[in-house]
C-alpha cells in the first residue's frame, strides 16, 4: 500500500528549520542563513520513492507581528497546523521553551503525531567521556547527559504527547532516524503530486529567493528585511536563461545602500546571485538586477498581495 502525507516544520526563528528541510529533502529548497526571519513563505519540498511520497513544508519562524508582512508570515506558520499529517516542532539547545506560548498552546491541542526536535546539539560543550574514538567521530559530542535530560524534561512538560528527538541538522546527526520515524507515521494514501515533482514553487520563486539570500548575507541591520525581489523576466532555452529582477526597498536611502558607491555593492550581489543560479539551474545565466522604491510595502496589504504574501 502506498503512503503519502504532509509533514510540516514549525518553530521559532533561527532554530534551524530551513537547514533541516534541506537535509530531509536532499535539495537546497529553502534559504538557510545565520539571520533570523529568513523564510517568509511556506515552501514545500517533496520526497518520492516508489511506495511513498512525503510533502515537507518549511514555514516562517513564529513571532509577534510588528507589521503586515510579519502578520502574513505568522499566518503561513499557523496554516501549517491545519493540514499536517505529522508535525515537526523544531527548537534548539538554548531557546526558552516558553517563548511564543500562544503558538505552542495550539500545538499542545493537536491530535496528530508531533515530533519535537531539539536541534543544534553539536553546540553543546563536549562531554568528557571514554566511549572511544569511533563513537565520538560518528556523532556530535554532547554536553553532560544531565544537561540534555534537563532540556528534554522541560519540553516534555510542555508537550507531553510529543516524541522528543535530539538532532543536529547542520551535521545531519539524527536526520536519518527522523526520516525513518516519519515514514512509519505516514498514513496510507495515493501521491498528492507527480512523482517527478520536487516542490510546489515555480522557477521564478527560487530566483527571487536566491537574490534575497545574497542580500541577507551582504547587508546589515534593517536593509535585508526591507527588501522584496520580483522576477519580471524569465526566458529560458536549452543552454541559457535570461533573467530581469527588481529589488524593491522602502526608502530612497535604502536604494542608495543597495546600489553602493558607483554600483559596487549591487554588482557584488548580482555576481554572487548569478553564480548560485547557474549552480541551481545548471545553465548559463544572464542576470540584470534593478532597484526601485516601493514606500512602506511591508505595511501595505495591496502590495503584500501583489508580492504573493496571501496565505490563503
Amino acid at each position: 500500500m502506498h503512503k503519502a502525507g504532509f509533514v510540516n516544520i514549525v518553530g521559532n526563528p533561527n532554530v534551524g528549520k530551513s537547514t533541516l528541510m534541506n537535509q530531509l529533502v536532499g535539495e537546497r529548497i529553502s534559504i538557510a542563513t545565520f539571520k533570523a526571519q529568513t523564510t517568509r513563505h511556506r515552501i514545500m519540498g517533496i520526497v518520492n520513492t516508489p511506495d511513498m511520497q512525503i510533502v515537507f513544508s518549511d514555514t516562517p519562524g513564529v513571532l509577534k507581528p510588528n507589521y503586515k508582512l510579519q502578520e502574513s508570515m505568522l499566518a503561513f506558520s499557523e496554516s501549517a497546523l491545519q493540514d499536517a499529517d505529522v508535525l515537526l516542532y523544531v527548537t534548539d539547545v538554548v531557546e526558552n521553551p516558553e517563548k511564543n506560548m500562544d503558538f505552542l498552546e495550539k500545538v499542545q491541542k493537536m491530535q496528530i503525531p508531533v515530533l519535537l526536535l531539539i536541534n543544534k546539539i553539536d553546540e553543546l560543550s563536549a562531554e568528557a567521556d571514554d566511549k572511544g574514538a569511533r563513537e565520538r567521530a560518528a556523532a556530535p559530542k554532547l554536553s553532560s547527559q544531565a544537561q540534555l535530560n534537563a532540556i528534554v524534561e522541560k519540553w516534555h512538560a510542555l508537550l507531553p504527547n510529543a516524541e522528543i528527538l535530539p538532532i543536529s541538522a547542520k551535521n545531519k546527526f539524527g536526520v536519518d532516524l527522523l526520516l525513518r520515524r516519519i515514514e512509519q507515521l505516514l498514513p496510507e494514501s495515493p501521491a498528492f503530486f507527480d512523482k517527478d515533482q520536487l516542490t510546489d514553487k515555480p522557477a521564478r520563486f527560487f530566483v527571487s529567493e536566491i537574490i534575497r539570500e545574497k542580500i541577507l548575507l551582504y547587508y546589515d541591520k534593517e536593509i535585508p528585511y526591507s527588501v522584496e525581489v520580483v522576477v519580471e523576466r524569465f526566458k529560458e532555452d536549452e543552454r541559457k536563461i535570461h533573467i530581469n529582477a527588481v529589488i524593491y526597498v522602502e526608502r530612497d536611502s535604502q536604494k542608495g545602500i543597495i546600489i553602493g558607491h558607483q554600483g559596487v555593492a549591487l554588482k557584488k550581489v548580482s555576481t554572487e546571485a548569478r553564480k548560485a543560479l547557474e549552480k541551481f539551474f545548471d545553465k548559463h545565466i544572464f542576470l540584470e538586477v534593478f532597484v526601485k522604491v516601493d514606500k512602506d510595502w511591508r505595511s501595505s496589504k495591496k502590495e503584500l498581495d501583489n508580492f504573493g504574501y496571501n496565505p490563503e
